[in-house]
């Protein structure tokens, strides 16, 4: 095991909050001593099928934790899963079935392997002591908090000031995460900067138990492709991990070299050395790495890790060809369109699967990001002759062969 020193070196990377970070270093300080690991705790309430990078931001934290010797515990929220996380929501969540819960769940079990150790990880569901209690039970822990204090989180406040409704079960989630804690007698919580509340929660339960209180550590929310928002599916500027390898590696190398450096210190296994040697690349120093060849390892190091390194070499050469050598690729899917009549570029757009919605289209029109036979699409109102055949890009690695008959 790692120094106490070195340990807490690796767990800053990243970080945004340590609370508290002396406590942190006594806990690792007692576990250097007596061999025994600490309990670090992550929940993922599985509200959707697919993962993304950012949600990978805590996972790649677990496995620097795993990696320290420590035993990690995934926990998958399917009893809170079915209240509906309210974080950062400015209306009552949609509350999940039990069906639906369970389906996502053994999605993501496959998927965050792709990163933990399964030999290593502690899959727990929180249901196994919730689903245990019974209503009286729950009204005592609904008696351990009061609505002021539920009212000093953030996006309760904002909705109770604006006069939105908050329904009464959405300050029970709090609660339950925070349970959580005390069932597993965490030792550590991961979270987003968001979760902060809620994890605080975890750590004053645990004290009203007699045990001691769990850490805290806060992961920043990963920006998305546009180096500015969350990274999130709505807005279309995601990574997804279960995408094709071409398409992965084309969106890493799309980023900016700021943002590269964001995802390399979040995302990236390469030690803090390395990281250092990146960034002095970025920002012009000498004995730095060159950026482009630093966000193509990048690039491989994300394909590699959800599918295997053959594949990631492949993704790369593709790029090279496609991108390099300004040349379409040979595999564009062909789409046949059975039309005598013009056909609406927004609607042909959505009708080759290249864009999820015509509203999709009309945006990526509006940003210069279509082109039509290599010629950029300068109107969205466009009607495009039903006859021939043509290429249809959309962004810079969408492609699709239309074809009308």
């Amino acid at each position: 095991m790692k120094s106490v020193q070195e340990q807490m070196a690796i767990i800053r990377r990243g970080a945004v909050e340590i609370l508290v970070e002396s406590e942190l270093e006594q806990k690792l300080k007692k576990s250097v001593e007596t061999g025994v690991p600490l309990k670090i705790k992550a929940g993922f309430d599985p509200t959707a099928p697919d993962l993304h990078l950012g949600h990978t931001v805590l996972i790649q934290k677990l496995k620097q934790f795993q990696d320290l010797g420590h035993d990690v515990h995934f926990l998958i929220g399917d009893f809170t899963g079915m209240i509906g996380d309210p974080t950062g929501k400015n209306e009552t969540r949609k509350a999940l079935t039990r069906e639906e819960v369970l389906k996502n769940a053994e999605t993501y079990k496959e998927q965050v392997f792709k990163i933990l150790d399964p030999a290593r990880t502690k899959v727990v569901f929180n249901s196994s002591w919730m689903g245990q209690m019974s209503a009286a039970d729950l009204i005592g822990l609904a008696g351990r908090y009061t609505v002021a204090r539920m009212l000093e989180r953030d996006d309760f406040h904002k909705r109770f000031t604006g006069q939105q409704p908050i329904a009464i079960h959405e300050f029970l989630y709090p609660l339950v995460q925070g349970y959580d804690s005390v069932a597993l007698q965490a030792d550590v919580e991961l979270g987003g900067t968001d979760q902060k509340f809620n994890l605080l929660v975890g750590r004053e339960l645990q004290k009203q138990e007699g045990q001691a209180p769990q850490c805290v550590l806060t992961m920043p929310l990963l920006e998305g492709l546009d180096g500015v928002n969350k990274m999130s599916k709505s807005l279309g500027n995601y990574i997804g991990i279960t995408e094709a390898p071409k398409e992965i590696f084309g969106k890493v190398m799309s980023i900016s070299d700021e943002l590269m450096l964001r995802y390399y210190e979040l995302l990236s296994d390469v030690d803090l050395a390395h990281l250092q040697a990146v960034r002095d690349g970025v920002h012009g120093k000498d004995g730095g790495k060159h950026p482009m060849e630093s966000k193509k390892a990048l690039a491989r190091e994300v394909v590699a890790r959800f599918y295997d390194q053959d594949a990631a070499l492949r993704a790369e050469e593709d790029f090279v060809h496609q991108f390099k050598q300004k040349e379409v690729p040979d595999d564009i899917p062909e789409v046949v369109i059975d039309s005598k009549e013009p056909v609406w570029i927004c609607r042909l757009l959505t009708d080759a699967g290249l864009t999820a919605s015509n509203g999709e289209a009309r945006r990526l029109i509006k940003q210069g990001a279509v082109k039509l036979d290599g010629e950029k699409v300068e109107d969205a109102d466009r009607e495009i002759p039903a006859n021939g055949e043509l290429i249809l890009q959309a962004g810079k690695r969408r492609f699709a062969r239309i074809k009308f008959f």
